[in-house]
């Protein structure tokens, strides 16, 4: 799913979540054993498809949306659904339109959603189901329960997989103190910072079809993902291979980019963010530049992280530099020299009695 598909489907869901007064009136027209075709938002694009029915302009309630999907055609909302703008519509998408549906009703909606960028909404009579159109993307609207319990157990996913990256994070530090370092080790925390920010990810969608009913995962979900992003922005920043056109960005996105099947395999993920020079060797040795634990040392200013590794180079020879070495790097000054040095000390230390015990 591409980014923009899936922030339209977020946005679209978020219309619908419990508790709204969209979700409201499709809950009364679900109870009342009724269909309906409901298109979100009444810009130019969407009136170029509007056939028949007829202009309301009139302030959206769920009571109203109710009774108008007792007609046969769609009902056109406002974008916010604020405002119910046309009812009764024959909608005319274009027929040429791939889709994978075959009732009427959930072809036409899936074709809109397509062809012009609104959500669109197909309440299933038969089914008694409701389906959420953006984009290419198809959503089916489940009961709060099951919605609820679904998230619980990616929940439970989320901190078996936390526990692991803290794991192989925890074995790299201790690594990278001891000069140790071999691309297997990088690639396996990236591996699972990825694994863990595309649970994460899912979860997200979760939380916003749940709407206010998903306030306790949202709760959990913070607590498990803080600094989860800084980690991996810290950790390729520290290895990767920079180059005319290649920067921190681009590999974060590559990685971000990764398919699932390509995510599994180590050697693939390394190619992906140029870890090295030439074909991934996993058991090459590595050294950190030293952003990642330079970062651990509190009220260490970023700008201050970078002139310390542009004066070093990487982080052996910063952990073998003394105070005065230190301070003779720009911005750092001799307290600041030995907060680093104290502070890089107490991280050496604790890495490796975390590691070894």
């Amino acid at each position: 799913m591409s980014g923009a598909d899936r922030e339209g489907l977020l946005q679209a869901l978020a219309l619908l979540s419990p508790g709204t007064p969209l979700r409201d009136g499709l809950d009364r027209v679900l109870q009342a054993g009724m269909g309906a075709l409901i298109v979100v938002g009444d810009g130019p694009s969407v009136l170029n498809i509007c056939s028949g029915g007829f202009l309301l302009d009139a302030a959206y309630s769920p009571q109203r949306l109710s009774e108008l999907s007792k007609m046969d055609g769609a009902i056109v909302l406002a974008a916010g659904a604020t405002r119910i703008a046309r009812a009764n519509v024959h909608l005319v998408p274009n027929p040429n339109v791939a889709t994978t549906e075959t009732g009427t009703r959930h072809r036409t909606a899936e074709r809109v959603a397509r062809s012009i960028n609104v959500p669109v909404i197909s309440v299933s009579q038969r089914m008694n189901v409701i389906s959420v159109y953006a984009g290419d993307q198809k959503h089916q609207i489940d009961p709060v329960p099951r919605v609820i319990a679904r998230a619980n157990q990616a929940v439970q996913t989320l901190e078996r997989y936390k526990d692991r990256l803290d794991e192989v994070s925890v074995a790299l530090s201790a690594l990278e103190v001891e000069d140790l370092v071999t691309m297997r080790d990088v690639v396996t925390v990236l591996q699972r910072n990825e694994m863990v920010a595309r649970i994460a990810a899912e979860i997200e969608g979760y939380i916003v079809e749940l709407g206010d009913d998903g306030r306790l995962v949202r709760l959990q979900l913070d607590e498990l993902m803080g600094g989860i992003a800084d980690e991996r922005r810290l950790v390729v920043r520290d290895y990767f291979h920079e180059g005319a056109t290649w920067h921190l960005a681009e590999a974060l996105a590559a990685l971000a980019k990764l398919p699932a099947d390509d995510l599994v395999d180590l050697r693939r993920v390394a190619s992906a963010i140029h870890l090295g020079e030439g074909p991934p060797d996993l058991d090459l040795s590595l050294s950190p530049r030293g952003y990642r634990l330079l970062a651990r040392i509190p009220r260490l200013p970023d700008v201050v992280i970078d002139s310390i590794v542009s004066q070093f180079g990487d982080l052996q020879k910063i952990l073998r530099a003394n105070i005065a070495d230190l301070d003779d790097v720009s911005g750092v000054g001799k307290l600041r020299a030995r907060a680093v040095k104290d502070g890089l000390s107490r991280l050496a230390e604790a890495s490796i009695l975390d590691r070894y015990s």
